[in-house]
């Protein structure tokens, strides 16, 4: 088949690695695929894209590519386009609809339940552009063929916002050949290379929905009766805020703050336990990257995705949001009865390269199997 995929941008954030995951994914398995973006950040490489056939059309507003997309589906005539987060999705439907392409069109939405308040307002209140953005999405959700959500959690949130309309969901990839290889690569640190205590890890934008000073104030707790390291991947406005809780906290022996890394998987692969002290989550790729990593997984119990991935407790630890002592004994807990390999390997596998596939081919009712 020749496919589309769609992203308003190409950065290392969570929408657009999982479009590059599925363009390669297809592509893998004989498709004629072209990845197609907005804009394109510096933090993206060449070794991210390898393998991948890229257009970046240079809009760095979603609205702005409607004249494009009309003519690249004129052009291409793509039997198939999957595109990611719902503005982009309208836009596309919009460009379907002027080319009157016979293209079958997915559209994963993003959108976390925290969010979607935005949603459920009037045109003229405070989110105007999300509620024009709702009353278009309605007009043409019609010629979608699937519309989904990267998370179960996700779908009853958006069955209220847009009533009839046919939400459902289907995972990203997550667990792929290329990052179990990223996964073993060499990492060089001071408490890798000699590792003596407990060593755990967390990765994200470091700003205040994260709940890092959360996870800080846990890791205190913890330090009052066990040996451990946290190392904290990420950059962001809080970073100073953080660091200086640290020292504040006399933590500076026990916590460090690596910033930004292009791979934080082989972090992971030497780490015990992989902690998400997130407020808000949609579904997290970093929890499942971890314990496909081998982490045994401490995760707050936001309105939708950790609970899903770990299922309700199953395959990790829950705790409380904004609750910095149940963290420190879940971290404990995590150290002292690991959950195995092998559960995690069970847990992860809806992530994995084929099962996604075959889910998006199954709701978009072909016969492709993979």
């Amino acid at each position: 088949m020749k496919i589309l995929v769609l992203t308003p941008r190409l950065n290392l954030s969570g929408v657009p690695l999982a479009q590059i995951r599925l363009s390669k994914a297809l592509k893998k398995y004989g498709h004629n695929v072209k990845l197609i973006a907005g804009i394109q950040d510096k933090s993206i490489n060449d070794s991210h894209l390898s393998g991948v056939n890229v257009e970046i059309i240079k809009k760095n507003k979603v609205r702005n590519m409607l004249f494009f997309l009309v003519k690249k589906i004129r052009s291409e005539k793509p039997d198939l386009i999957f595109t990611a987060e719902d503005h982009l999705t309208v836009i596309t439907l919009i460009a379907i609809l002027i080319t009157r392409s016979r293209a079958k069109l997915s559209g994963s939405s993003r959108v976390g339940a925290d969010d979607l308040e935005a949603y459920g307002g009037k045109l003229f209140s405070q989110y105007w552009k999300s509620n024009f953005l709702k009353i278009i999405f309605k007009l043409v959700a019609w010629r979608a063929d699937a519309l989904t959500c990267v998370a179960k959690d996700m779908v009853p949130h958006y069955k209220k916002i847009f009533k009839n309309q046919k939400h459902t969901f289907a995972y990203n990839i997550i667990v792929d050949e290329e990052s179990i290889a990223r996964s073993n690569e060499a990492v060089n640190h001071k408490w890798i290379d000699k590792k003596n205590d407990a060593l755990i890890v967390a990765a994200g934008r470091l700003d205040k929905e994260k709940g890092f000073k959360d996870l800080i104030n846990a890791i205190w707790e913890v330090t009052k009766t066990r040996c451990v390291k946290l190392i904290l991947i990420g950059d962001g406005p809080e970073k100073e805020n953080l660091q200086l809780q640290i020292n504040e906290l006399g933590l500076k022996d026990s916590i460090d703050l690596v910033g930004f890394q292009s791979n934080p998987l082989k972090f992971f692969a030497h780490s015990d336990v992989f902690v998400l002290s997130s407020y808000a989550e949609g579904l997290p790729n970093v929890l499942v990257e971890s314990m496909m990593c081998g982490c045994t997984p401490v995760a707050t119990n936001c309105v939708t995705g950790p609970r899903e991935v770990l299922q309700d407790g199953e395959y990790g630890y829950l705790v409380s949001l904004k609750n910095p002592k149940e963290m420190s004994k879940a971290i404990i807990a995590a150290i002292d009865n690991p959950i195995s390999h092998q559960n995690l390997s069970i847990a992860i596998k809806p992530f994995e390269t084929k099962n996604v596939l075959n889910r998006h081919f199954e709701l978009l009712e072909l016969e492709e199997r993979v």
